[in-house]
């Protein structure tokens, strides 16, 4: 059988950003089935940096496929000609173990992130959100520009950077879009008020205080994944309700959540629920206007898998991508 190798910008074009909330909380909801199966990611840390190369396998039966992100992680990336994230998505099918599809890591990581955050927030902000605080200006904070107006009406996007030509043209973007943006002077102003905050920096050290937070009001958490880093302060983590993509991660990953319980803030109760619990109705999201919530995403391999799973197949029909052949059939004289 053929491999097909699918190109970033195809995969830009093949996974619309509405499709993809949907299809991961799908991914989300089966994880929490226990019909999807995968280990913690593998990282390793190169020697002397920040910068890491990891794997990402998962299986998930509903999609019949078993798969791996590979990827690097140089977070100095941030703001220059390379994405901080890059890799690929390889795609097997369980009948053979056969290689369907080589597909670009870059851009199923930018969409599926912002689409589950979207899918958080259409799960747990209040339902009449107008006002979105971005802090970041890089390629997450453009995804989830897109992402967050299409599960909420909002009509202001307050924005944060230390990069002020980045969230300029993140500015520019919102109101080419429609909305009303405004380039904060700094990340307190963007915040206070907002009803969803998204941040989405590189930052090791908080850019979010939980006093800056107003009732009711929404973050996800998406900048931090290592243990030593966090975007988020004790307090806020401390005053929200906090979901999770997935307990096992929570508990070994984010620094947002491991300091606060280091310094005897929190513990693991901490997690009221998964995201694939409350779409799947056996756990509640938000149950008043008045309390803050919090989804801490780490991107978990389920998502990759669906997001890959769901590209191959569109690709074969639009008759794009790239076809090579692999191998992975015996030889005659073997």
């Amino acid at each position: 059988m053929a491999t097909v190798v699918i190109s970033q910008d195809e995969v830009a074009r093949l996974l619309p950003m509405r499709e993809c909330i949907d299809l991961m909380a799908d991914a989300l909801a089966a994880l929490t089935r226990g019909d999807a199966l995968l280990p913690l990611r593998s990282m390793l840390r190169l020697p002397n940096s920040p910068n890491i190369f990891a794997t990402m396998p998962a299986f998930s039966a509903p999609v019949k496929a078993v798969g791996v992100k590979v990827l690097t992680v140089f977070p100095e990336n941030h703001g220059g000609e390379y994405d901080s994230h890059q890799g690929a998505v390889l795609l097997f099918e369980t009948e053979n173990g056969t290689l369907q599809a080589v597909i670009d890591a870059t851009a199923i990581t930018m969409i599926r992130t912002a689409a589950v955050s979207a899918l958080a927030t259409r799960l747990l902000a209040v339902e009449d959100a107008t006002e979105l605080a971005i802090l970041g200006a890089g390629t997450q904070a453009h995804s989830h520009l897109e992402a967050i107006p299409l599960v909420r009406p909002i009509e202001r996007v307050r924005i944060w950077s230390r990069n002020s030509d980045h969230a300029r043209a993140l500015a520019e973007v919102a109101v080419s879009r429609g909305l009303t943006a405004v380039m904060a002077p700094n990340a307190k102003q963007a915040v206070s008020g907002a009803h969803v905050v998204c941040t989405v920096t590189a930052s090791a050290d908080p850019v979010l205080e939980g006093a800056w937070l107003a009732p009711g009001a929404h973050v996800n958490a998406v900048g931090a994944c290592t243990p030593r880093a966090r975007e988020l302060d004790t307090e806020a983590v401390a005053r929200a309700r906090v979901f999770v993509d997935r307990r096992e991660s929570a508990l070994a990953e984010p620094g947002d959540l491991l300091i606060p319980m280091k310094e005897g803030a929190i513990d693991a109760s901490h997690i009221v629920a998964e995201i694939g619990e409350v779409v799947a109705g056996t756990a509640k999201g938000r149950r008043s206007a008045e309390e803050i919530t919090i989804f801490e995403s780490l991107g978990i391999a389920v998502e990759d898998l669906a997001a890959a799973h769901y590209v191959h197949r569109a690709a074969l029909n639009e008759g794009l991508g790239t076809t090579v052949e692999l191998g992975g059939r015996r030889h005659a004289h073997y």
